[in-house]
């Protein structure tokens, strides 16, 4: 990734020894954040149970003070600048990007922060559009960045839990906890049971070693899914209300796949479906856990191929470009489980593949684009490792 502290002296004339022109200490702040991959739970209603994994692709923020009350951001990717103040500090459909920025700048504000003119400078390298939060890791670097800069004491589950609710006023939107909790949360080369329930982050040590996740946009267009989406997320809702006479205030998460079969008379078919399949994947992410802890890896794999079969017979979500690309990865030795990521109908897959297996995994895609006519983009990350803070007073390196 390109040098964001070279980057961000030279766009706003800081000197390299970070002594400004005026001979002023001019305090530069480097944060990181990774994307996440959610690989079980995704699409259980809140509060979820997730099987999660922080990925080596980052967005990376570097902040230092102005003596104006300017707010200035710059996007070298993008080569794009935009700008503002605090009191001019609302969402802007225009600031695109910087909007994430501005979630962070505006949750230190209302903790009562005095916060005057910043510098800002953000890149990254997360794939765009399919699913791998990587406006999350925007949010998530600039408040890390941020928390460094000011000296401020904000453990990471509550700072996650704070950016979440601002995200939720800023964008008059639902954000996904656990999206800030692996963010956040995450150690070196490690695999994540989230519970958002009760804000629980288990750490499991990848016992695939020599693995890699290749993650394979299908460059299906997703236009029109929302509503679809939406109405599996009523489903689900209209099954725990039906369930839950016999459990006050109960979640999906207190009921076991037999419990809908014993309420099948009282469910429609199409809503005992939706809510089998998140019943199952709950129970998946409980399973998974132990069987990366045996390094099962046989069992393992077969417990993300079913998952995928839920989402396919059960949840109804994927696509026949999707199924295609995972029966492609059942069939090539070396594929550790394979599985739709992200929200559905089009988007990306996931496959854990031996390091030696993957051009054969590649090979095995060759006929995608002569089949369905969409040119598949594929990328290869590991799990993230490494220090959050990249630059600062607290900074290891």
């Amino acid at each position: 990734m390109q040098d964001i502290g070279a980057i961000h002296r030279k766009e706003y004339d800081l000197e390299a020894d970070g002594v400004g022109k005026d001979g002023e200490a001019d305090r530069i702040v480097i944060a990181r954040a990774p994307g996440r991959l959610h690989l079980l739970g995704e699409h259980c209603l809140s509060p979820g149970l997730f099987l999660s994994a922080a990925i080596d692709r980052w967005a990376q923020v570097a902040i230092s003070p102005r003596k104006d009350g300017s707010l200035r951001f710059y996007a070298p990717n993008l080569s794009e600048r935009k700008r503002t103040t605090m009191a001019s500090l609302k969402y802007k459909r225009e600031d695109r990007w910087a909007n994430y920025a501005k979630v962070a700048i505006h949750l230190f504000s209302e903790l009562g922060v005095s916060l005057k003119g910043l510098n800002f400078t953000v890149i990254g390298d997360i794939p765009q559009s399919v699913g791998l939060a990587s406006s999350t890791a925007i949010e998530i670097a600039t408040a890390m960045a941020l928390r460094e800069m000011l000296g401020f004491e904000f453990d990471d589950r509550a700072l996650a839990v704070a950016l979440a609710s601002t995200h939720r006023l800023y964008f008059e939107q639902e954000p996904c906890l656990a999206d800030y909790l692996a963010g956040l949360c995450w150690g070196d080369e490690e695999f994540l049971v989230i519970d958002e329930a009760n804000l629980s982050i288990t750490g499991i040590k990848s016992p695939l070693a020599g693995y890699r996740l290749v993650l394979t946009d299908s460059r299906v267009p997703r236009l029109g899914t929302e509503a679809e989406i939406e109405t599996r997320k009523l489903d689900i809702a209209a099954a725990v209300q039906k369930l839950s006479h016999r459990r006050e205030g109960a979640s999906l998460r207190e009921f076991v796949a037999e419990d809908l079969m014993d309420s099948m008379g009282n469910l429609p078919e199409k809503i005992r479906r939706r809510s089998l399949y998140a019943v199952q994947d709950i129970q998946r992410v409980h399973d998974a856990g132990e069987l990366l802890r045996r390094a099962d890896l046989p069992s393992f794999a077969k417990l993300i191929f079913h998952s995928h079969e839920g989402l396919r017979d059960l949840y109804e979500i994927s696509c026949p470009e999707i199924d295609w690309m995972v029966k492609r990865a059942q069939e090539t030795p070396g594929v550790c489980g394979a599985r739709m990521a992200g929200e559905g109908f089009g988007g990306c897959t996931y496959a854990l593949v031996k390091g030696d297996a993957v051009d054969e995994y590649r090979n095995r895609l060759d006929d995608y684009e002569r089949i369905f006519g969409f040119h598949p983009l594929i990328h290869e990350v590991g799990l993230a490792s490494g220090n959050r803070i990249l630059s600062g007073p607290s900074s290891c390196e």
